[in-house]
């Protein structure tokens, strides 16, 4: 338990903060693409004995290229692209998985194993999000000048393709981080819930840095506590508690919030138009 917390936590951190520029550019379906791509990665590690990380790193990289690749190319557009390359290799991996001789439940690798956690596993996470953390917040002005205007970052002298290439690394590698906590299929709620529902909770990019990976990590030690005392799925708890976030922002959120909004527009009172005023006018002269 005290293995899952850490690594729940540390992993729930550094995709959070993805998470913030992956909304702001739009990136939601890529997020799901890498995530899905990694698994033929794994199960291919697994065959020649070397760690699962680095399969699925290459994998990773290996789904953004040939994205980049199809939309470059081609007269494919990026989310179709997006949707040929991860479904197919998503597809690959599960049928390397069933024709595996294998003394190890590849199945794990889909659907997450959180309290299966080893020491050389956590440690493994650790230094990868490490990496990915620090490159985010030495290159965190730089990013986000290229998520809300391209173009003004192309005139001061930056690289809008190496800009949007790193934060696609930087995907690849907070995939893997989160791989073993949730597996495959679940890696894309932690790197889009947590940033969708700071975005709704402040309009401030500095603050959704904060909310987004404070709040992610309250929910999944919450997940992870609620399904010791529930003996259910971990990971499928940890995104369950993290989306039950995201529906009360949405519905109470302070400035963004459905039912907020809806008050406010019952106690705003209705405003007559230029030509309603008119007739009125006209209506009280005659």
């Amino acid at each position: 338990m005290v293995r899952a917390i850490m690594t729940t936590t540390i992993a729930a951190v550094v995709c959070a903060l993805l998470s913030c520029w992956l909304v702001l550019t739009g990136w939601s379906l890529m997020g799901d693409a890498v995530s899905h791509a990694v698994l033929p990665g794994v199960v291919l590690a697994y065959l020649v004995g070397a760690p699962f990380a680095l399969g699925a790193l290459i994998f990773g990289f290996l789904a953004v290229a040939l994205i980049g690749a199809i939309r470059d190319t081609s007269r494919v557009k990026e989310d179709a692209a997006i949707g040929i390359v991860f479904t197919t290799l998503f597809a690959l991996g599960l049928v390397l998985i069933s024709v595996t001789p294998s003394q190890t439940d590849l199945t794990h690798i889909v659907f997450g194993n959180i309290l299966g956690v080893s020491d050389a596993d956590l440690l493994q996470i650790a230094a990868l999000a490490a990496i990915a953390f620090a490159v985010l917040m030495v290159k965190r002005r730089d990013l986000t000048l290229y998520a809300f205007d391209p173009t003004h970052a192309h005139a001061i002298g930056l690289s809008p393709r190496f800009l949007g290439a790193l934060l696609l690394g930087l995907l690849a590698l907070t995939s893997v981080v989160a791989l073993q906590v949730v597996g495959v299929i679940l890696v894309v709620a932690m790197l889009i819930i947590p940033g969708a529902t700071a975005y709704l909770l402040t309009n401030r990019f500095h603050r959704m840095l904060i909310i987004a990976p404070v709040l992610s990590a309250v929910c999944s030690v919450t997940g992870i506590l609620l399904s010791y005392w529930m003996d259910a799925a971990s990971g499928g708890l940890v995104i369950l508690v993290q989306g039950s976030a995201f529906a009360l922002a949405y519905l109470f959120s302070p400035t963004h919030g459905l039912l907020v909004r809806g008050a406010g527009r019952r106690r705003r009172p209705a405003r007559r138009s230029p030509a309603s005023a008119t007739a009125s006018g006209s209506a009280a002269g005659l």
